[in-house]
């Protein structure tokens, strides 16, 4: 994670947020990272109108994520958000049938950069994802990892993250979604901010 900084999503870091997306044609055909928002993909498959509705809700704070920079240049991203704000999850009817309560928040999927994949640019978004959650409040936290261990899978299909990068963040499985999906969850203590720095209540 050296050499990485890492801040939140918002209105002010929306342009380098944006200019990641639009390096990469919209990301997996013009997602703008709208899947897992409880309005979902443009019906019309319109990237235009995902990244306008996407950009809507970061201005309003209904999205999140913690974006990683290289230098001046935003090179991935961890999406996380409250439950209700990220409804749409993979395996939703077999997660559904032994859900037993929601958790606070949920980390729903990762994009690194092409050129920086591989360099542990998903490991310090997730670390400033988990930073965030602590200092919205904390709470339990799930994510929907892939368990690639003994598999070649390509990096870009492990947008939900690995079982591997979660459990080396202290995550811990809790059952199984399909046939390499988990649900993986733990929980983030609240942050306090004392003298200007943020700790772990």
């Amino acid at each position: 994670m050296a050499g990485f900084r890492v801040r939140p999503l918002d209105a002010g870091s929306w342009p380098d947020f944006a200019g990641l997306v639009e390096r990469h044609n919209g990301v997996w055909g013009g997602c703008w990272c709208m899947a897992f928002h409880p309005e979902g993909l443009s019906r019309t498959k319109d990237p235009e109108e995902n990244r306008a509705r996407k950009e809507s809700r970061v201005r309003e704070g209904g999205a999140h994520a913690a974006l990683v920079y290289d230098g001046r240049v935003c090179v991935g991203w961890c999406q996380f958000g409250p439950a209700p704000e990220l409804p749409r999850i993979k395996h939703r009817r077999a997660y559904e049938k032994d859900l037993g309560a929601l958790p606070d928040w949920r980390i729903t999927c990762f994009f690194v950069d092409r050129a920086h994949r591989r360099q542990g640019v998903a490991a310090a978004a997730l670390d400033g994802a988990l930073q965030e959650i602590a200092r919205l409040g904390g709470g339990t936290v799930e994510g929907y990892p892939e368990d690639a261990e003994g598999r070649s899978v390509s990096a870009s299909f492990l947008y939900t993250g690995t079982v591997t990068l979660f459990e080396s963040h202290g995550f811990e499985r809790n059952r199984r979604l399909g046939k390499h999906h988990w649900v993986v969850g733990r929980t983030v203590p609240r942050a306090e901010v004392r003298d200007g720095r943020t700790a772990a209540s």
